[in-house]
Parts: C-alpha cells; sequence; structure tokens
C-alpha cells in the first residue's frame, strides 16, 4: 500500500497556512496511469509522485491536469526529499538552495501554467473578491500592501486547472517576480508565505517554509 505524506508548503514564520500537498515518496507504488484518479481523489491542489528520490524525478498532478512545473510541490518535494540540490520535472531542472528552515527552488518564469495578473488598489480590494473578476480561470489578483518592501497580497484563482483558489501560488510567484524585476514577499490565502527574487540567466528563485502534518497508508481508488 503507498504511503502519502501531507505537508504544507508556504507557511508563515509561525508555521500557520501553506498550501496543502501530497507526496507519495515511493512513485512507483502508483502505477502512472492511476496518478490523475488518485490526484482527484484526494482533492488537493497539487500531489507530487517521486519517480526517482536520488535523481530528484518527480510529476506533479492538480485534480484536474498534470502540469510540467508548480511552485509549492517543488519546495514541498525538495524539503522532504534532504539530500537532494536539485529536482527534475518536466519543464526542466530546478536547483534546490537550503537556508536553515527555509527551501527554495529555481525555476524559468515561463513554465507552469500561463497564469494572469490584475493589481487592485489595496489588499481590502483584494480580500472583498468573492471570485475571480471578469470571469478569468487562471487569474492572480494582487495589491502592494508595502511596496518600498516588497510586500505584497495576492489571490490566485485557478478554475482551469481544476482549482477553485489557491492557498499558495509559487508559479504565479515566479511570473510576477519577473515582472516586477524585484524581490517579493507574497502573502497569498489564509496566512501563508512566499518569498522570491530574480536570479541569474532568466532564472526566479522561490522558497519558504514547509511543516510536515501526517504520513499516512493510502488505498488507491
Amino acid at each position: 500500500m503507498p504511503t502519502l505524506h501531507l505537508l504544507r508548503v508556504f507557511c508563515s514564520d509561525d508555521a500557520s497556512g501553506g498550501n496543502e500537498l501530497g507526496v507519495f515518496l515511493d512513485g512507483a507504488d502508483v502505477p502512472p496511469e492511476r496518478r490523475q484518479a488518485v490526484a482527484a481523489d484526494l482533492g488537493l491542489s497539487e500531489t507530487v509522485f517521486v519517480d526517482d528520490a536520488e535523481r530528484g524525478a518527480i510529476r506533479i498532478f492538480t485534480p484536474a491536469v498534470e502540469l510540467d512545473f508548480a511552485g509549492h510541490p517543488t519546495v514541498g518535494s525538495a524539503w522532504l526529499l534532504e539530500g537532494t540540490d536539485v529536482l527534475r520535472v518536466a519543464a526542466g531542472e530546478l536547483p534546490v538552495r537550503r537556508d536553515g528552515e527555509l527551501v527554495y527552488v529555481s525555476a524559468r518564469p515561463e513554465w507552469g501554467p500561463r497564469h494572469e495578473f490584475a493589481e487592485l488598489g489595496s489588499p481590502d480590494e483584494v480580500d472583498a473578491l468573492e471570485g475571480p473578476p471578469g470571469g478569468h480561470d487562471l487569474l492572480t489578483v494582487w495589491s502592494w500592501i508595502d511596496e518600498p518592501a516588497g510586500v505584497l497580497r495576492a489571490r490566485a484563482f485557478l478554475e482551469r486547472i481544476g482549482i477553485v483558489e489557491d492557498e499558495a501560488t509559487g508559479s504565479a510567484a515566479t511570473k510576477l517576480c519577473a515582472q516586477l524585476g524585484r524581490p517579493i514577499d507574497i502573502r497569498q490565502g489564509r496566512s501563508s508565505r512566499i518569498l522570491a527574487r530574480p536570479g541569474e540567466d532568466g532564472f526566479v528563485e522561490i522558497g519558504g517554509r514547509s511543516v510536515l502534518d501526517d504520513v499516512r497508508d493510502y488505498a488507491p481508488p
């Protein structure tokens, strides 16, 4: 029976918040043709299957589709795979960096879903939304909290890939950081925190804090 690790990624400094993630460290326990059904059954924004822990080779599924790259699944997987210094996803190779309890990965902003962005006038306007404005189905809405310090509020509505509202969206963070051209500190969802900064050769580094909540056996559907 496969073993499922349940964790939260991009938690705040007090370990609250974070986006839930399911990781099967031995992905071979779940046949490739069953993985989409497993991700749909779990209902998490993403589920990871580790195909080769030594090489850092992983596959990422939302409840509806497989992704070539996503932020919190790669940061969370890197945190679990303590010895790895690179992850390999469908989009390419992601260097991994550790700084105490924080783990970072570097990715290209063109990887992952093609997010749209809408800047609003205040964090209160972002918080007041009851859904994505204009009927967009892959939209991140944001506003500065403290522009000089690079702190901003964001919410992501991702119905196109099976996620009504995402708690913390690392792939969107890479794109927004690249657009703004500066380090940013994103406060998303209930109390999640994503750190992002431009890197070398067009890469963007994203990272944060992860917390392991449970390890349990899982019976696939």
